[in-house]
C-alpha cells in the first residue's frame, strides 16, 4: 500500500525552494500579471459557480490583493507563479464578493469533484494561511514576526531575538491491530455516536519513533500490547498541520481495557461483520482519509 495515491497527495506544485528565498524573484513573480492567486478564506475554498475553485491572475486580482493578507507562494504550476492569498479577515460575503466567486466551502467537501492535484494545491494553501495566522508572534520572547521566502518562514522583529520560524508538521499514527483468526479492532471515541467505530490512532510524541508511538498509543487507550507493526503508507492531512501514518499491527495480547478518555470502548470486529456494517450504509473511515484505504485493503485480502 506504500504506493497508494491517497487525497491531498499528489501534488505537482513545484514548491520553488531554489528561488523562494530571493525577494526579487518573488516580488518580480507577484508583479506578472499572468501569475495566477488562489484564495481562501477563514480555511475554507472560495468557488464558482460550478464548484470549482478559484484561481484569478494577478492582473485581475489587484482589489483582492490590496485587501487580503500574505500573499504567499505556493510555487510554479508549470511556468506560472502561484500564489495564496487569505481573505479571512473580511466577512464572508466581502471574501466572497472579491474573489468573484459563490461561496466558500470546505475542501474536505469538494474531494470529491476535485481532481488530485488541485485537492493537494488546496490543503496545501489552507495549511500553509492557517500557519501563518497562528503564528504571527514568536513564540520565544512575543515580538511581532514579518514573513520572508515567499511566506515559508518568519522572522522575530524583537531586539535581540531573531529567531526564524518555520511551518511545523504534526505527525500522527493510525493503525489496523488485527488478531487471528480474521478480526480487527476499532474503538468508539469520546464524542462519538453510539456504534461509531473507528481505527486508533495518536499524535507521535517526542523522543519517538512511528513504531513506537504505535505500541504506545496501542498500550494506553485499548489495553492491547502489539508485536510486528508494518508501514502502509503515509497522507498529507493539513487541517491544520498534520501528516497521518497508516500501519498494520499484529496483536500480541486480545484483553481489551479502554482509558475510559479517549476511548469509551473497543472490541474485536471480524471482516463479515465489517462488510455488514458498510452494507448497511454505515461508513468505514472518511472516504477522503487513509483510514478507508487500511479498512478497504484488509477487507480486500479476505476474499
Amino acid at each position: 500500500m506504500s504506493d497508494l495515491r491517497l487525497a491531498y497527495g499528489g501534488g505537482r506544485i513545484d514548491r520553488a525552494g531554489a528561488s523562494r528565498s530571493d525577494p526579487e524573484w518573488v516580488t518580480a513573480q507577484l508583479a506578472t500579471p499572468a501569475s495566477r492567486v488562489l484564495p481562501l478564506w477563514r480555511d475554507r475554498c472560495l468557488v464558482a459557480a460550478d464548484r470549482s475553485p478559484v484561481r484569478l491572475t494577478v492582473a485581475a486580482a489587484t482589489e483582492l490583493l490590496a485587501a487580503a493578507d500574505g500573499p504567499v507562494l505556493l510555487g510554479l504550476d508549470g511556468p506560472t507563479a502561484l500564489f495564496a492569498a487569505d481573505l479571512s479577515a473580511h466577512p464572508e460575503a466581502d471574501a466572497v464578493r472579491l474573489a468573484g466567486a459563490t461561496a466558500a466551502v470546505d475542501v474536505r467537501a469538494l474531494v470529491g469533484t476535485l481532481d488530485a492535484a488541485e485537492a493537494a494545491t488546496q490543503a496545501y494553501a489552507r495549511g500553509m494561511l492557517q500557519w501563518h495566522r497562528s503564528h504571527r508572534h514568536c513564540g520565544s520572547c512575543g515580538a511581532a514576526t514579518t514573513p520572508r521566502d515567499g511566506g515559508h518562514v518568519r522572522a522575530c522583529t524583537g531586539p535581540g531575538c531573531g529567531r526564524l520560524h518555520f511551518p511545523r508538521i504534526e505527525p500522527a499514527i493510525i493503525v489496523l491491530v488485527e488478531s487471528a483468526p480474521d478480526r480487527c479492532l476499532l474503538a468508539r471515541h469520546a464524542g462519538a455516536d453510539e456504534g461509531g467505530y473507528s481505527l486508533l490512532a495518536g499524535f507521535v510524541e517526542v523522543g519517538e519513533s512511528l513504531e513506537d508511538a504505535v505500541r504506545r498509543e496501542m498500550a494506553e487507550e485499548a489495553g492491547v500490547t502489539v508485536g510486528a507493526v508494518r508501514y502502509q503508507g503515509s497522507q498529507a492531512w493539513p487541517f491544520p498541520a498534520g501528516l497521518m501514518v497508516g500501519f498494520r499491527a499484529t496483536a500480541a495480547t486480545e484483553e481489551i481495557r479502554v482509558d475510559g478518555v479517549e476511548l469509551l470502548e473497543a472490541r474485536w470486529f471480524t471482516r463479515a461483520e465489517l462488510r455488514q456494517r458498510r452494507d448497511a450504509g454505515l461508513p468505514l473511515g472518511r472516504v477522503d482519509a487513509i483510514d478507508h484505504h487500511l479498512f478497504e485493503s484488509w477487507l480486500a485480502e479476505g476474499h
